[in-house]
């Protein structure tokens, strides 16, 4: 959001707690365009692949740095029904599939009903992108650190006040922590819980994303990222033992390369019910607006839905339909 600002030369503030537990920061960076055990593609990606990757490229060329590469998939079939599943959509509808040569996976992979791959995947550093524009936003006092509290909030007819700053709008990017505060606490959102392992595989080639019942996902150097789980019930955030065997089961059956655990991380998603974004002004205030929602897809669909969102406050331009807020507008009673 705050890039897109910037490159408009609007005015802008980024509010920030480091000490809150960001999803971002523990995610995989990955983008996928085709999704589940149908192998079908994802939601209007034709439209948002695009956007992503020129928003990704211009980002590096701007700041000077790699933080984006394409990494195509490779797909250890786990079973013969996956693998006829991904034969079927090659031959009727393929746009991002294609086979690959399974020799070229025995080395490091244990394939019994060979492989296939899936193009146009691509990995961003989230972690350098979140540090290096931080930094950026912070030599350009851009750059709020602190806590967040809606009882700092002061509403008027033509803007905000936060604490010492007055602004035209105030527009949420938090997470799952929009559910902390009244504006947007009735937005179904459906919060889950993901793990993942970083584990250290010399020799296991970095050009690739590794995808059988689990995710295997180059980080940096030797690490890898290794998940995830997708858990709607859990009394904390917390990494759990349970997990950390199923990953360490998994690697064992699939990896032929020697590994080990360097960390186990955890992040809690801004998942939703009907896995479409909140974008767009609150019906009662619309001196307040909101970006969110975004589930597991985000590093896709945030370039494209912040610049929507941006795009709808100074042009009037309409919001996709299936993410608008004003789908929900019947849930904003006072």
């Amino acid at each position: 959001m705050s890039y897109f600002l910037q490159a408009r030369g609007i005015s802008f503030r980024i509010i920030n707690d480091t000490q809150t537990k960001s999803a971002t920061s523990v995610a995989s960076g990955v983008i996928n365009p085709v999704t589940g055990r149908r192998i079908v593609q994802t939601w209007m990606i034709e439209t948002i692949l695009p956007f992503a990757i020129e928003s990704y490229q211009s980002f590096e060329k701007k700041m000077g740095i790699e933080i984006f590469k394409k990494a195509p998939a490779i797909l250890l079939h786990p079973s013969e029904q996956m693998k006829e599943s991904f034969d079927y959509r090659l031959a009727h509808e393929n746009v991002y599939l294609f086979k690959n040569d399974p020799a070229e996976m025995n080395s490091f992979f244990n394939t019994p009903f060979g492989t296939g791959a899936i193009d146009e995947c691509y990995w961003i550093d989230l972690n350098q992108l979140l540090f290096n524009w931080r930094a950026q936003l912070n030599m350009d006092g851009n750059y709020v650190e602190a806590h967040f509290a809606a009882k700092d909030l002061t509403l008027h007819e033509n803007g905000i006040r936060w604490k010492n700053i007055d602004a035209d709008k105030i527009l949420f990017c938090d997470g799952i922590h929009s559910l902390d505060h009244t504006f947007f606490s009735t937005l179904p959102f459906a919060p889950n819980k993901g793990e993942a392992l970083i584990i250290k595989v010399p020799g296991l080639p970095t050009n690739h994303i590794y995808k059988s019942k689990i995710s295997i996902i180059p980080w940096k150097d030797d690490l890898f990222w290794v998940g995830s789980s997708y858990e709607w019930s859990f009394d904390n955030d917390q990494p759990t033992s349970v997990f950390k065997e199923k990953m360490i089961a998994a690697l064992d059956t699939y990896l032929k390369l020697p590994f080990e655990v360097v960390d186990h991380i955890t992040g809690v998603r801004p998942a939703n019910m009907d896995r479409r974004p909140f974008v767009g002004l609150h019906p009662k205030h619309p001196q307040i607006g909101i970006c969110n929602g975004m589930g597991t897809k985000g590093c896709s669909l945030a370039p494209y839905f912040a610049n929507q969102l941006i795009e709808h406050l100074e042009h009037g331009v309409s919001i996709e339909p299936e993410a608008a807020l004003n789908r929900f507008k019947n849930l904003f009673n006072e």
